[in-house]
C-alpha cells in the first residue's frame, strides 16, 4: 500500500482529505503541530509525525518512502504578534514542503491553492497564493494544484456562521448590497478530487478551478440556507463598505474584530469558476448547492442530538 504524506490535515478540509486517502486505500501520515493533536481524535490508523512546515529540517526522514505529498496548509487570518502571516504560512510553507519532498525523494506534489490567485491581485493573500503556486510549478516535481471556491461542510467556518445568523437572529447582517458571487462546493468532493489526484497521471502539471455546479449572489445563499433549516424568509440587514472598511483599518488587529481589510478586499470579488475539468478527469459528479447543504444541516442536527 502506498503511503501519503499530508500537511495541514488537522484542518477543516485536512480532516476530509485523509479520510478520502484512506477510502482509496492509502495508508497517511500527517504533519501534527504541537497543540493541534487533540484535532485528530478518531483517526487511530493513521501515523503522526510532531514538527512544524516552518522548521523543516528534520522532516526529509518523515517523508522518505511515501508516494506523494499533498500540502494543505493555509491561514485565512494573520496573527502577526505570533509569527502567523501569509507570507509564512503560504509562500515559505511551500517552499519549505517543496524542497522536504526533493530531499525525500517524493516525485508528486498535490497542493492547495485558492480561487483568485493571480500575480496581480489586490489582496495579500491571493498574491502569496500566487507566489506559492509559482514554487510548485517551478520545483521541477510532478505536481497538481487545485483552486476551491468557497468549502461548504460540516466543521466549516463560513456557511456554519451563517446558518447560526439565520436560526438565532431576527436579521442577518449583510456587508454592502450582498450581490456578489460565490459558487460553494462540499468538502467531500474537494477532499475525493484531492485522493484521486495522487494516482491521476492526467492531472500532473495541471491548475484545476475547483467549485460547485452554480454560483449564487451571496444574499441568495443565505435563502437557501434558511430554507434547509424550514425558513421561509430570512431577513437581511445591509450594512455600508464605507464605515466598515473604516472600523476594519483601525481594529483588524485586535482578535475578536470580525473581518480584516484582505477579506473586504475579496468578499467584492465574485468567486466563480468554470469547474468542468475538475469533475470531469477525478470522476466527480457535480452535487447541487442544496443536496451538500442538506447533508451537512443533517449531520450537525445529528451531532448535537
Amino acid at each position: 500500500m502506498q503511503r501519503i504524506f499530508v500537511t495541514g490535515g488537522t484542518g477543516f478540509v485536512g480532516k476530509y482529505v485523509i479520510r478520502a486517502l484512506i477510502a482509496q486505500g492509502f495508508l497517511v501520515r500527517t504533519l501534527v503541530r504541537h497543540g493541534s493533536e487533540r484535532d485528530l481524535q478518531g483517526f487511530e490508523s493513521i501515523e503522526r509525525v510532531p514538527g512544524d512546515v516552518l522548521k523543516p529540517d528534520p522532516l526529509p526522514a518523515s517523508v522518505e518512502g511515501c508516494a506523494a505529498v499533498v500540502h494543505l496548509v493555509g491561514i485565512i487570518r494573520e496573527h502577526r504578534s505570533r509569527g502567523v502571516t501569509f507570507e509564512a504560512l503560504h509562500t515559505r510553507a511551500t517552499q519549505n514542503m517543496l524542497a522536504v519532498g526533493k530531499a525525500a525523494g517524493v516525485k508528486r506534489f498535490v497542493h492547495m491553492s485558492a480561487l483568485g490567485t493571480r500575480p496581480d491581485a489586490v489582496s495579500r493573500y491571493h498574491r502569496t497564493k500566487w507566489a506559492a503556486e509559482e514554487a510548485v510549478r517551478a520545483s521541477g516535481l510532478d505536481w497538481t494544484i487545485f483552486r476551491p471556491s468557497v468549502i461548504f461542510g460540516r466543521g466549516d467556518e463560513l456557511v456554519t456562521m451563517l446558518a447560526g445568523m439565520v436560526r438565532r437572529l431576527p436579521a442577518v447582517p449583510v456587508l454592502g448590497s450582498g450581490r456578489y458571487h460565490l459558487q460553494p462546493i462540499a468538502v467531500e468532493q474537494v477532499a475525493e478530487g484531492f485522493a484521486r489526484a495522487v494516482r491521476n497521471q492526467r492531472s500532473v502539471g495541471r491548475v484545476y478551478e475547483v467549485a460547485g455546479p452554480a454560483d449564487y449572489p451571496f444574499v441568495e445563499i443565505l435563502d437557501r440556507i434558511g430554507r434547509a433549516l424550514g425558513r421561509a424568509r430570512v431577513r437581511k440587514v445591509h450594512v455600508p463598505l464605507g464605515p466598515v472598511r473604516i472600523a476594519t483599518s483601525l481594529m483588524q488587529a485586535l482578535p475578536f474584530f470580525p473581518v480584516t481589510r484582505d477579506q473586504l478586499t475579496m468578499l467584492q470579488e465574485d468567486s466563480v469558476a468554470d469547474p468542468t475539468a475538475f469533475h470531469a478527469d477525478f470522476g466527480i459528479r457535480p452535487e447541487p448547492f442544496d443536496v451538500g447543504l442538506a447533508r451537512m444541516l443533517a449531520d450537525e442536527r445529528g451531532a448535537a442530538g
